[in-house]
């Protein structure tokens, strides 16, 4: 599950509740919680809307209470969900409401003193080198052969405040060369020693099921909420439609069971290729197709075009939703 929020730009003085965010440009803050399973387009299950000068934290704890509660309802009793959020979201506040509803937390950290001091405890030889942008797999030695690495070490979240604060769990690390240094050595100013630029995360997820490797990717994964708030701003998010906030707040909700809704859609059509499409191509194949509608017998027909290559898609999503409903058991 990852948590993120974003601004929705708006224009002029009229909407209730605008003001410039963290991005300085003039809004309203959608706050968002998204579900993900392996292989499965990304399902919105919890959403607010803030004014536009709220600070990213602001109401993240009853949001996460909400959307693991949601979760409940749909994964398969026992599934082990993991909170992802990046540095806007490393409080107390946040990081307990997911340990409170069973999560776990992968959550990124701010270069503070005490991150800074973890990470210069981490020893030289543990750092793996993984796949990564420019990286290359040399199969002799089975290893990636990239600037970017990982370690890992002990930590534990919050570990000023009052023991039952505290959160153990491990902190990984990931370092690219820092290319501002590689500019100056190409400038013929050597540095006295390597530099590196580090990106670092707090999980409580369990080595035996994701090493530090895994972990790594898996938090990567957390862009994919970037992707849903770009699909909603394509959609019914590119304008809110009223001055009045609780209009606006509506209007968000219509927007996320709309969401939620096509992308239903086209992962029932079993096409692998409309499960992973935006909303916006999902229109364009599936709902706003040419038809002709006949009338014959007090029967509808329904005339789609010759040769369309989205008919095998839309024919299994017809038959699939015209399906009786499932009979009760006695």
């Amino acid at each position: 599950m990852d948590v993120d929020d974003t601004i929705i730009e708006v224009h002029g003085h009229a909407k209730q509740g605008v003001g410039f965010g963290y991005t300085r440009v003039r809004g309203l803050n959608a706050l968002l919680g998204t579900l993900t399973v392996t292989g499965g387009a990304p399902m919105i299950v919890a959403q607010r809307l803030r004014r536009g000068s709220v600070g990213s934290p602001r109401g993240a704890k009853r949001l996460i209470a909400d959307a693991l509660a949601q979760a409940r309802r749909i994964l398969a009793p026992g599934t082990r969900v993991l909170v992802r959020m990046d540095s806007a979201f490393d409080g107390r506040p946040a990081v307990h409401a997911a340990l409170a509803g069973g999560a776990d937390v992968s959550v990124t950290m701010r270069q503070t003193p005490t991150v800074k001091k973890a990470i210069a405890a981490i020893s030289e030889d543990s750092w793996t080198p993984i796949e990564y942008t420019d990286a290359v797999f040399d199969e002799a030695t089975g290893r990636w052969i990239s600037s970017a690495e990982v370690a890992e070490i002990d930590f534990t979240a919050f570990a000023g405040q009052k023991k039952a604060d505290r959160v153990p769990g491990r902190l990984i690390v990931r370092r690219i060369p820092d290319f501002n240094a590689e500019k100056h050595r190409a400038a013929g100013q050597d540095t006295l020693f390597d530099l590196y630029r580090f990106h670092a995360f707090f999980t409580t997820t369990d080595p035996g099921s994701l090493d530090t490797v895994e972990a790594d990717k898996t938090h990567r994964g957390h862009a994919i909420i970037e992707k849903v708030h770009a699909d909603l701003k394509d959609s019914a998010l590119a304008h809110l439609p009223s001055g009045v906030f609780a209009a606006n707040a509506a209007w968000l909700v219509l927007a996320v069971m709309a969401f939620n809704l096509t992308r239903a859609a086209a992962t029932l059509t079993a096409d692998d290729r409309l499960a992973k499409a935006t909303t916006g191509t999902i229109r364009r194949k599936l709902i706003n197709i040419p038809c002709r509608i006949a009338r014959s017998a007090r029967r509808i027909a329904l005339h789609l075009p010759r040769a369309w290559p989205w008919q095998p898609a839309w024919t299994a999503l017809f038959n699939r939703v015209s399906d009786p409903p499932t009979a009760l058991a006695p």
